[in-house]
């Protein structure tokens, strides 16, 4: 079992957007955030563990340190002001906040709450941009929480990504634009960038790329791999999440020590066994004798193929590994 030693914090599922490449199937349909008590025991069985930025604690670095994410975490900004400040009292370092900027609606509240999230200890932010968040988000509001962000926290402000940041600026787009009118600008479909074919985006974005069978992708080794010591995530129902992985849970935060030292017992966890002992190949056959069929059409990645086994699975089973259930509810 990876040791964390960088991670984010999902505060809520919950989000304003419901975008189409979401890893973690997050939505407005989505109920709950964490509980104070779960947000401190993560944050301390966290505490010691998360390694900061290469330029130091204060710094912030996209795989490094702790991050505030969700969902949308400042739809809850009272309970992100107080893990921000718990952070800081547990000397976590290289914390920041990940947003989509839709609260970005005028500069005084956009000032106010920046200098007030580094008042109470915040290291940096991220914004989120692309043409997702742009079916959503009005680019005003995108543009507003650079430019003030990069006033109130300088270097660190990250931009992810920052192509299409570059791109929406050079194209003058203002309000919000469709994902098809998106992809009707030639500067759109040209652009390369980072794209990860996982959650939501197996099934809202499978016609834009070719399909594969599942035999396809039974040799092919998981990029990136799950199991490993960075940027890992913790939800607010205490689910240790391998990765990217959404709906796949290692086991509770609160075993978080156990869990490390003395691993993870598998016999009880079927698919974490299929997955760590026999790849793809015993996963499919598992799932197969539960009555799971191939996708006549194909899959677009190796997570598709993955997650669609999963929601097969937690459709019939009741899994431990395979939370939180309502993941697999909103994927579509």
């Amino acid at each position: 079992m990876p040791r964390p030693i960088s991670a984010g914090l999902l505060l809520s599922y919950r989000c304003t957007a419901e975008c189409r490449y979401c890893m973690y199937a997050c939505s407005p349909k989505w109920s709950g955030w964490i509980s104070e008590d779960l947000l401190e025991v993560t944050l301390s069985k966290l505490a010691g563990k998360i390694v900061p930025s290469p330029f130091g604690p204060n710094r912030v670095s996209l795989n490094y340190g702790l991050h505030f994410t969700g969902g949308e975490p400042f739809l809850n900004f009272p309970l992100l002001l107080k893990a921000v400040e718990l952070a800081r009292e547990l000397g976590i370092p290289s914390t920041f906040v990940e947003t989509n900027c839709y609260w970005c609606t005028g500069d005084e509240v956009t000032r106010e709450k920046l200098l007030l999230l580094k008042e109470k200890g915040l290291a940096g932010i991220l914004i989120s941009v692309n043409p997702f968040y742009l079916e959503y988000v009005p680019f005003e509001r995108t543009e507003r929480g650079i430019r003030l962000a990069r006033e109130v926290f300088g270097p660190n402000l990250m931009v992810y990504q920052a192509e299409y940041y570059a791109l929406f600026r050079q194209l003058g787009i203002r309000g919000r634009l469709s994902y098809e009118e998106y992809l009707r600008l030639p500067a759109g479909r040209n652009l390369r960038v980072e794209m990860f074919l996982m959650g939501r985006a197996a099934y809202k974005l499978g016609d834009f790329y070719p399909k594969y069978p599942a035999a396809y992708f039974l040799e092919q080794p998981c990029i990136p791999p799950p199991l490993r010591d960075w940027h890992n995530h913790f939800d607010n129902y205490g689910n240790f999440l391998p990765g990217y992985c959404g709906g796949l849970s290692l086991g509770d935060v609160h075993q978080l020590e156990e869990l490390v030292e003395e691993g993870l017992e598998l016999e009880e966890r079927p698919v974490l066994k299929f997955l760590a002992e026999q790849d793809f190949r015993g996963l499919l056959h598992f799932a197969r004798e539960f009555g799971y069929r191939e996708l006549r059409e194909g899959y677009i990645s190796k997570c598709h193929l993955c997650v669609d086994i999963r929601r097969f699975l937690a459709s019939r089973l009741d899994l431990r590994e395979l939370r939180p259930r309502e993941f697999y509810s909103f994927l579509e």
